[in-house]
């Protein structure tokens, strides 16, 4: 109880400070947005790229479940997927992960098994997220050595883990007090899925190029810098665990790059806000199409079954 009231204090003098940032400069963001030439073509084909991204993603899952013989459909993956996906939009990063154990039981996945494998695409994502922001502009980030050192253990660890995997669940289930079985990974299994979301953060990449480009009129500098500025900015605010969906953590760091990237403050923040708007669409929207189908077929169903003989 103590931990979720720090985690919604911190949540909340972050989102604060990020307002009075913005509030500060909103004359400078009014007047870039009265100056921006809208590029809807190039609007539209980011939203395109990011879900393209989301499959990419959903792929990858489905790569380390089917390394434990698990073959879950792909569109019932990504309803999965997509639903659980809500939860990081409530404070501890937790919720989703136990929304799509839930989800996989249906298919087989044991919760261990669906737990795990959730973790690891994490994992994975993560370090590999971090390794591009790196390659691609670790000066715009100033990332410390000892991020840089902590990001390499943390790989080493995770390319280690599948030989690991039997062992741990041994370990959960003498503090969980149940018995928990993990089946080990092939190696290959984790390298693909690690290329996987290699491709997904580049892609990511290009399609903020593609967002600032539709809401600026132009994106200047070089691909790699809007690369490391979304991978970079949306780590930053996936590991504040107190702040859901990283809000106010993401925006803050996004500002502060995009003004080492030459933006000046009032495109800058511009972008800030129109990109978090953008995201949240685009993840809020599929997961309630997929709802509305599942509910739509179910009452189909429902009405089909209770429907008189002729």
């Amino acid at each position: 109880m103590l931990w979720r009231v720090v985690q919604f204090a911190l949540a909340a003098i972050v989102i604060v400070l990020v307002a009075r940032k913005l509030a500060a400069e909103w004359g400078a963001v009014k007047l870039a947005a009265s100056e921006a030439r809208p590029n809807w073509i190039a609007l539209a084909a980011s939203g395109v790229i990011v879900l393209a991204t989301y499959a990419i993603l959903i792929e990858t899952w489905r790569v380390l479940l089917r390394g434990w013989q698990h073959d879950i459909p792909f569109w019932d993956a990504a309803r999965i997927w997509t639903v659980s996906n809500l939860g990081k939009y409530l404070p501890g990063k937790v919720w989703s992960i136990t929304a799509l154990v839930v989800m996989t039981r249906e298919y087989g996945v044991s919760a261990a098994e669906g737990a795990t494998a959730s973790v690891l695409v994490t994992l994975v994502n993560t370090i590999v997220g971090f390794v591009v922001a790196l390659v691609a502009g670790a000066s715009l980030l100033e990332m410390p050595l000892w991020a840089v050192i902590a990001i390499a253990a943390i790989a080493v660890a995770v390319l280690l883990s599948p030989a690991a995997l039997p062992k741990l669940g041994g370990l959960l289930g003498r503090v969980l007090k149940r018995e928990i079985v993990l089946r080990p990974l092939a190696h290959r299994v984790l390298l693909t899925a690690a290329a996987l979301t290699g491709i997904a953060w580049m892609m990511y990449g290009v399609a903020f190029w593609l967002f600032t480009k539709g809401v600026l009129g132009s994106a200047p500098g070089a691909l790699r810098d809007y690369v490391a500025i979304f991978a970079g900015s949306y780590l930053i605010g996936f590991l504040a665990i107190f702040s859901p969906a990283g809000m106010g953590v993401r925006e803050g760091a996004m500002g502060v790059a995009l003004e080492r990237a030459g933006f000046a403050v009032g495109p800058a923040y511009l972008l800030v806000v129109a990109s978090r708007l953008w995201l949240t669409a685009l993840e809020v929207i599929p997961p309630l199409i997929f709802l509305a189908f599942v509910r739509r077929r179910r009452l189909s169903t429902h009405e089909e079954e209770h429907s008189p003989t002729r």
